[in-house]
C-alpha cells in the first residue's frame, strides 16, 4: 500500500500515512490533536483543516491530493460556508503528500506559550481616567449642546480644558438621558478626547498589551487603575500558513495582489478572538478595554497597521514608519472599544522592531553600568548590547529550527514534545522527558512515556549532551568511530542519533537528531553568536557582564547547555539569567506608564543599529561560530 507524507501545521508533526485514510485517522497515528465532537459523523464541523498550496517543508501539497467532497461535506459547506482549499478533516482521505494547517478552533490541546507577565514594578500613569457627573438636572438635547455640555463640565469641575468628544459618544450619552438619577461616568484618553460614557459610577478601567510575535502572540489585560494583570492569553500566530518566518510573509505579500490584505485580516481576526477570550475570562466585554498598545517586530508591526512591507525585502531594508504610532481600534478593524487609542510603540530599524523597543524600556541597559547583552531568541533574534554609555542592537536570522521547524522530528513546544535529554557519556545511552509528564523515560513504563517528537529546547539540549559526550565533534560532524546501538546510518546513508526509541512514541518510529538537524542548530546559534562578537567587537570588550536571555523560548532552554554549544560569548553560569516575555512586559508597561512611551520613542532613535552582514568581519565570524567550542 502506498504511503505518503502528512505534515500538520503549526504544531510540525509529520509521518508517512496510508494511502486512503481519512486526516482524522492520520492526525489520530500522528499525535496531533484534532475536535471531534461527532465521533467522525461529520455532523459537526469542528474538525475543519486547510489543505496548503505549494512546497511546505519539502512537500508538495495540493488540494488535489484528497478525495473529492462528500455528501456530507457539501451539505456543511451550504450551512456553514467552508472555504476553498477547507475540508472536514474526517471526511477527507489522503491521495497524495499533504500540508495541512490546522486552526485554533479546531485544536484539542492549546500549545505551552510562556507568555507570561514580568513583576517589574511600574508606576501607574495611564493615557485613561474617569470621571463621575451628575445630570439629574440637565436638559441636553442636540448633539451639539452634548458635546458642548461635557467639555464645559469637564473644563469647569476637573479643570480640563479643549477636550473634544468622539462622535461615537453622542449616541450613548442620548440614551442615558432616561437614567439621569444614576449620573454617568466619562472616559477621557490623555485629558484630551472623551471616548465613552457610562451610566451609573465605574471606578476601574481596562487596557491591553500585545506581543505580536512572528510565531506566538501574547495578551495581557490590565487594571489601568492598580496595574494588576487581570488575565493573560496566548496562541498561535495564524500567520504562519502563509509562512513560517518573515521573509516568506513578505514574499507572500508581495507575490499575491491581496496577500498584505490576507496577513493584515489574518492577524486582526486572531487578536479579535483573543480579545474575546481574554475578556470574557474576567466577565468583561471587549468594549471595556479602553486603550492597547502593541508591540512586534518590524514586519509584524506593518502588517498589524496595513502598511507595505515591500521595502523589507531588499537592503537596506527600509521601514515605512519608524516612529510611535496612535490609531482609533476602529480604524483598525481591532475588536476593543471602538473608540479607544492604540498606541503602537516605535521601532529602531529595518529588523529590530517595536518588540526590542518594549524590551529596552522593560530592562533599561540605558540605565546600567554593567555591560548587559540582551538575547530575545525567535525566528527572528534580536540583540541589544551595552549600558548607559553606549548601546547597540541588531538583528540575526536565527531561523524557526529553535522552535522545532527543520528539524526531522522538530516539533512546537505542545504535549508530547521531548524537552529534556541526558545523554550518560560512558554508555552513550540517555534519558529523557516530554511536556506533559516530568519524569525521565527510564522511571515510567514505555507505554506511557508517547513521544511525539523533539521541540527547540530538546533539540539544544540532545546537540549540547551529544557534543560534550564526544558522539559529535567540533565541525558538528558525528563521530562514527564510537560504537553505540543508537548511533547509526540513515536510509541515505547518513549519521543520525536515537533519542527515543519506536516504544516510546505515539508515531512507532524511532524520533531521531539526524546530521542536518546539527547544521540547523549550529547555524541558529552561530547566528546569534556571531551577533554578539561584532557587538563586543564595537564596544571594545571581551565579554559582557551579564547575559539576558528574552522571550518564551529563553524561559525553557538550559543555560549550561546553550553556553555549552556556543549560543552566547563566554560568560559566568550564574551571570546568564532568563526574564520571561521582556517585549510583553515592555508593552504592558507603555500602557500603565504614558511617559514610557516618551522613554520609548527617544530611546528608539538613540540606540545605535547595526547591520551586521554588511560588517567587513561578518562572513569570517560566522563560519567560525558555526564550530562548537573546545570541551572543557
Amino acid at each position: 500500500m502506498k504511503r505518503y507524507d502528512i505534515l500538520f501545521l503549526p504544531s510540525g508533526r509529520r509521518g508517512p500515512i496510508n494511502e486512503g485514510a481519512t486526516l482524522r485517522d492520520a492526525a489520530h497515528s500522528l499525535g496531533e490533536g484534532i475536535e471531534s465532537i461527532c465521533g467522525g459523523e461529520g455532523s459537526c464541523g469542528k474538525c475543519r483543516v486547510r489543505v496548503l498550496e505549494g512546497n511546505e517543508h519539502g512537500i508538495v501539497s495540493t488540494i488535489s491530493h484528497l478525495s473529492g467532497l462528500t455528501d456530507i461535506e457539501k451539505r456543511y459547506a451550504q450551512d456553514f460556508d467552508l472555504r476553498p482549499n477547507e475540508r472536514l478533516a474526517c471526511q477527507a482521505r489522503i491521495h497524495g503528500n499533504l500540508a495541512i494547517f490546522v486552526p485554533e478552533e479546531s485544536r484539542t490541546g492549546r500549545q505551552i506559550i510562556l507568555k507570561s507577565a514580568g513583576k517589574q514594578t511600574i508606576d501607574i500613569a495611564p493615557t485613561i481616567r474617569k470621571y463621575f457627573l451628575d445630570i439629574a438636572h440637565t436638559e441636553i438635547n442636540s448633539a451639539s449642546n452634548q458635546k458642548g455640555w461635557l467639555s464645559a463640565e469637564l473644563a469647569d469641575r476637573f479643570n480640563l480644558h479643549d477636550v473634544i468628544v468622539d462622535n461615537s459618544v453622542l449616541e450613548t450619552f442620548s440614551n442615558l438621558s432616561q437614567n439621569k438619577d444614576r449620573g454617568i461616568t466619562i472616559t477621557v484618553w490623555d485629558n484630551k478626547e472623551v471616548i465613552r460614557v457610562e451610566s451609573g459610577y465605574h471606578e476601574n478601567a481596562y487596557g491591553l498589551a500585545i506581543d505580536i510575535g512572528t510565531t506566538t502572540i501574547g495578551g495581557y489585560l490590565c487594571d489601568l487603575v492598580t496595574g494588576e494583570n487581570l488575565a493573560t492569553e496566548s496562541m498561535m500566530n495564524p500567520q504562519i500558513q502563509f509562512g513560517e518566518d518573515i521573509m516568506t510573509r513578505i514574499s507572500y505579500a508581495k507575490s499575491h495582489t491581496n496577500g498584505l490584505a490576507e496577513l493584515n485580516d489574518c492577524i486582526i481576526g486572531a487578536l479579535n478572538q483573543m480579545i474575546g477570550n481574554i475578556t470574557s475570562q474576567v466577565g468583561l466585554t471587549p468594549d471595556d478595554i479602553a486603550e492597547t498598545v502593541v508591540v512586534g517586530n518590524t514586519v509584524m508591526h506593518h502588517i498589524f497597521l496595513g502598511l507595505d512591507i515591500s521595502g523589507l525585502a531588499f537592503w537596506p531594508f527600509k521601514p515605512e514608519i519608524t516612529r510611535s504610532v496612535n490609531r482609533k481600534a476602529r480604524d483598525l478593524g481591532l475588536g476593543v472599544l471602538p473608540s479607544a487609542n492604540v498606541h503602537v510603540l516605535p521601532i529602531e530599524a529595518g529588523f529590530v522592531g517595536a518588540d526590542n523597543v518594549g524590551v529596552l524600556i522593560a530592562e533599561e541597559p540605558y540605565n546600567q553600568d554593567e555591560i548587559l547583552l540582551i538575547i530575545d531568541i525567535g525566528t527572528n533574534g534580536e540583540l541589544v548590547m551595552g549600558n548607559q554609555q553606549r548601546l547597540l542592537s541588531a538583528s540575526c536570522a536565527t531561523g524557526p529550527a529553535f522552535e522545532g521547524a527543520n528539524i526531522k522530528f522538530g516539533m512546537r513546544a505542545a504535549p508530547g514534545a521531548i524537552d529534556r535529554v541526558r545523554v550518560i557519556p560512558q554508555t552513550f545511552d540517555l534519558r529523557f522527558t516530554v511536556i506533559g509528564n516530568e519524569k525521565w523515560n527510564t522511571e515510567i513504563p514505555s507505554a506511557e512515556i508517547k513521544a511525539c517528537g523533539i521541540c527547540g529546547s530538546g533539540i539544544i539540549d540532545a546537540v549540547a549532551e551529544l557534543f560534550v559526550a564526544g558522539l559529535i565533534k567540533k565541525d558538528g560532524s558525528f563521530n562514527k568511530t564510537l560504537n553505540s546501538p543508537r548511533l547509526r546510518l540513515d536510509k541515505d546513508e547518513k549519521p543520525e542519533f536515537v533519542i527515543a526509541w519506536a516504544y516510546e512514541t505515539a508515531i512507532n518510529q524511532d524520533i531521531t537528531v539526524t546530521q542536518k538537524d546539527v547544521r540547523a542548530i549550529q547555524l541558529a546559534k552561530a547566528a546569534i553568536n556571531s551577533g554578539a562578537q561584532l557587538m563586543l567587537r564595537r564596544l571594545g570588550i571581551e565579554r559582557p557582564d551579564k547575559v539576558i536571555l528574552a522571550g518564551a523560548f529563553g524561559t525553557v532552554i538550559d543555560r549550561e547547555r546553550a553556553l555549552a554549544i556556543g549560543m552566547f560569548p563566554e560568560c559566568d553560569i550564574e551571570d546568564i539569567y532568563s526574564i520571561g516575555n521582556a517585549a510583553g512586559d515592555g508593552a504592558r508597561i507603555a500602557l500603565l506608564n504614558k511617559n514610557k512611551r516618551q522613554e520609548a520613542d527617544k530611546i528608539a532613535r538613540e540606540v545605535e543599529y547595526i547591520e551586521l552582514t554588511e560588517d567587513p568581519g561578518f562572513h569570517e565570524v560566522f563560519i567560525g561560530a558555526t564550530h562548537f567550542p573546545s570541551r572543557q
